[in-house]
């Protein structure tokens, strides 16, 4: 499938065609997965860009350089792969780090919110005093696909008082619609 052509000052496509990075070929990195986890969902493996050094290392900077000097105070990761990429974003932009997790997984007091994904239903959950309304957030994870595991942080972090800056994703499911879900500025570095 052909990638999306973004307009030129748009998060998309600072994060698609950062300067520094645009001889990496990322989309070589992620490998399609048919059925899985379950029959007519082909699967976006980002294991081989994870075993590639050159390659983290590029997402983690296209990720992170929009944001460099806007005032981001916290990046939230979203269990669990957005977990391997929001600490590296949050080092990159001098700012904390917090976990949004799977029900029973934080041990202190959380904020919670169920939601619908593109094969089923789950929660996810935030410590209550991980944001306040002094904070600027980046959400970060893995794919963008229908939307619900972003539009469920975005809930976290806003009932928390916070302000989000932006949801920035590594792999966009473009014909799934989740960006028209997300009512934030919104990036994806690959688009599918």
């Amino acid at each position: 499938m052909a990638k999306k052509v973004a307009k030129p000052d748009s998060l998309l496509c600072k994060l698609a065609s950062s300067a520094r990075f645009r001889a990496m070929d990322l989309d070589s990195l992620i490998r399609d997965i048919p059925d899985f986890p379950k029959p007519g969902i082909t699967f976006k493996d980002i294991t081989p860009l994870l075993g590639d050094p050159r390659g983290l290392a590029v997402v983690v900077d296209r990720m992170a350089e929009p944001f460099i000097g806007q005032g981001i105070t916290k990046v939230v990761g979203i269990e669990s792969r957005g977990f391997i990429f929001a600490p590296a974003v949050a080092l990159r932009l001098d700012c904390g780090f917090v976990p949004v997790r799977k029900p029973g997984k934080l041990p202190w007091d959380c904020e919670k919110v169920e939601y619908d994904l593109e094969y089923g239903t789950d929660a996810l959950e935030i410590h209550k005093d991980a944001v306040t309304s002094k904070d600027k957030v980046l959400i970060v994870d893995d794919v963008l696909a229908t939307g619900g595991t972003a539009l469920a942080a975005l809930e976290l972090v806003r009932r928390l008082g916070a302000q989000v800056a932006a949801c920035c994703f590594i792999v966009e499911l473009e014909t799934l619609g989740g960006r028209k879900r997300i009512d934030c500025e919104c990036g994806s570095i690959l688009t599918y």
